[in-house]
């Protein structure tokens, strides 16, 4: 599926953004008849509502699209794509009415409203289409879509249609679409090329746990992205109860998101060298299964207790940090559907992160709103150390207690980041009820906000 703009037509009808305190003084500029018929709708210019306007043959010449009070828009996002559904399905232009630091953002989201995830099911019809107006950058807007459909397709995927195979399949397609070079180690050569928490966390399943390392670019500071890939995540030997493991194919989204972050960066040519690796596995169960107990040795040394198999993903992730720590970039972000306590902390809509540099952490909070991409600051708290330490071994997957159980993963994968600037996401990658552009289903976090603080942060 490719998100974009229609094409600039004759017939595009033009589409009025009408707000709520504004609808009055819009009115005294139709005509008599159009002043009649929206005094005799119910149009009250609300988030959501739409109104088409006949012409004099009763053919549709123009359209309102509510925009709310200024109250109820600081409480939305994708303000224009809350409506867009009822409109009928035609060429539209935009006449006004949108402040010129939201146009972009809002024609993201009607761009994203045309989003389906259609692989099961017969195609749902076309609907309402936008011309890129005038003043906005027409094909970054249709990068950031297209990256976050990719992403949600990803996402939204069964496990069986989208294991680890599937997943590196993938990001074999989006590497040779834009001329990256990509290798990959699977099965047993995890283990002798030393990586061995990947290696334990996957090798129960049916299809073998492999890691993904795509590179592109030979200029420029180098970027390192790394995202969870656990395919499907029973829980292993401390398995999960059904409620729980019922959206487990979305604990790929990780990886699903530095791929659209991916598309993204090699879409709009960044002067970086990039590259991403993807721990791919699925957590099953067999008699392979590594258990409650074992103290698995990490690629870069570390010993780890393994007090509950379900905290497999950033064993994997560990991994997969060492490797990339040893080329030293310039910096090295991962993105993971990591703990339940990072959705108590924030609730499923927005993306913490952890850093070190303030730069990075200011340049994001800052990206955040622009992009209509929600993001919030966590602390590395350094006291929590002494939690993930078990006494046994180097560390311990799984700290007893409950507490900061988003602090302390996050404090756990900084073990094996290296020196450098670093960034972790703790991402839900899950919208669980329909809002406006972003359907029940996988989404993109966090991506969005990043393309637009990279820049800045890498001095592009």
């Amino acid at each position: 599926m490719t998100l974009q703009f229609a094409q600039q037509t004759p017939d595009a009808l033009p589409l009025h953004v009408v707000g709520s305190d504004d609808l009055d003084s819009f009115i005294e500029t139709l005509t008599p008849a159009h002043a009649a018929w929206v005094r005799a709708s119910v149009f009250s210019g609300a988030i959501g509502q739409s109104l088409v306007l006949p012409g004099e043959d009763g053919a549709p010449a123009a359209a309102l699209i509510g925009y709310g009070t200024e109250t109820a828009r600081a409480r939305a996002r994708f303000v224009l794509a809350a409506a867009v559904p009822s409109l009928p399905a035609l060429n539209f232009a935009l006449a006004g009415g949108v402040p010129a630091d939201k146009l972009e953002q809002e024609c993201l989201g009607w761009l994203l409203t045309a989003y389906r995830f259609d692989r099961y099911k017969s195609q749902a019809p076309d609907g309402a289409a936008l011309v890129s107006p005038e003043g906005v950058d027409e094909a970054h807007v249709e990068i950031l879509a297209n990256a976050e459909a990719l992403t949600r397709t990803l996402i939204n995927t069964p496990a069986a249609d989208m294991g680890p195979a599937e997943l590196e399949a993938s990001a074999r397609g989006l590497a040779n679409a834009h001329g990256a070079s990509m290798d990959v180690t699977v099965g047993d050569a995890l283990l002798e090329q030393n990586f061995p928490m990947i290696h334990a966390v996957g090798r129960a399943a049916e299809q073998e746990p492999r890691l993904i390392d795509m590179r592109w670019g030979d200029e420029g500071p180098t970027l390192t992205l790394v995202g969870k890939g656990v395919c499907f995540d029973t829980g292993g030997l401390n398995l999960k109860p059904g409620g729980s493991m019922g959206l487990m194919k979305k604990d790929m989204g990780g990886s699903a998101t530095v791929l659209g972050l991916a598309q993204i960066i090699m879409a709009s040519g960044w002067k970086v060298r990039l590259r991403v690796l993807i721990p791919a596995v699925e957590n099953n169960v067999s008699g392979n299964s590594f258990r409650p107990g074992d103290i698995l040795t990490a690629r870069n040394g570390l010993t780890v207790e393994i007090n509950n198999t379900d905290a497999e993903g950033r064993l994997v992730l560990a991994d997969a940090l060492a490797y990339g720590a040893e080329e030293n970039p310039d910096l090295m972000l991962t993105m993971a559907t990591l703990t339940g306590a990072a959705r108590v902390a924030v609730g499923p809509d927005i993306a913490p992160f952890y850093t070190d540099d303030a730069a990075l952490a200011q340049a994001l909070i800052s990206a955040g709103p622009q992009m209509a991409d929600p993001v919030w600051q966590m602390p590395f708290h350094a006291p929590y150390e002494a939690m993930i330490e078990p006494g046994i071994a180097d560390l311990d997957n799984a700290p007893s207690g409950g507490f900061a159980g988003s602090i302390t993963a996050a404090l756990f994968l900084r073990r094996f980041a290296g020196d450098g600037r670093y960034a972790h996401f703790d991402i839900y990658g899950w919208t669980p009820v329909p809002q406006p552009a972003r359907p029940k289903g996988g989404v993109q976090q966090g991506a969005r906000a990043l393309s637009m603080a990279l820049p800045q942060v890498l001095g592009l």
